[in-house]
């Protein structure tokens, strides 16, 4: 039985709200196993048998089918998400700033997210499928790299996640 980490893209803001209760009671009729959910913004964990690129498709049918939205997820199992912690050279906290982890299903994404961001400061590719990098105190949204991955183009493939969410859900992955 693998452990996956499932991250929702856009759960819990602009008007898509998902009770992480019934986002589980859902989750638990597909063929996946202790379904649990971590903190209120899409993150869950689960295991099952099904190959992972399948388990992703039943997981967004569902979603659609239960909550009406055009769901996407990444899915990644739980080894390669404490693979992923271990590589971001930033601390998640420090005096001035946090650091984020950008994830996708399509690594081209990340590629062209990676040209569009050019010669920024504080942004390294960690895996084909993630991107670390670091937005300042109070200032997330308005980083230059979070800026470019609220670009339209992106919202089917890609989720960021605080470095700290990502220490959590491996921490929680592991006691499943």
């Amino acid at each position: 039985m693998a452990k996956f980490v499932v991250l929702l893209r856009g759960v819990n803001v602009g008007g898509i709200n998902i009770k992480m209760a019934e986002l589980r009671r859902e989750l638990t009729t597909l063929p996946c196993q202790q379904v649990t959910t971590l903190l209120a913004s899409g993150n869950v964990l689960l295991t099952s048998e099904i190959p992972l690129a399948e388990l992703k498709a039943l997981i967004e049918a569902k979603l659609r089918e239960s909550f009406g939205y055009d769901a996407w997820v990444i899915l990644l199992p739980a080894a390669r998400v404490d693979q992923l912690i271990t590589a971001t050279p930033f601390a998640a906290d420090s005096a001035t700033g946090h650091a984020y982890v950008t994830a996708s299903s399509d690594p081209e994404a990340l590629n062209e997210l990676m040209a569009l961001a050019g010669d920024l400061p504080g942004i390294v590719r960690i895996g084909p499928e993630a991107i670390a990098w670091q937005a300042p105190i109070g200032g997330t949204l308005d980083a230059p790299f979070g800026k470019l991955t609220a670009k339209a183009k992106f919202k089917s493939n890609i989720t960021t996640r605080n470095l700290r969410t990502l220490i959590k859900l491996r921490d929680a992955a592991d006691a499943l």
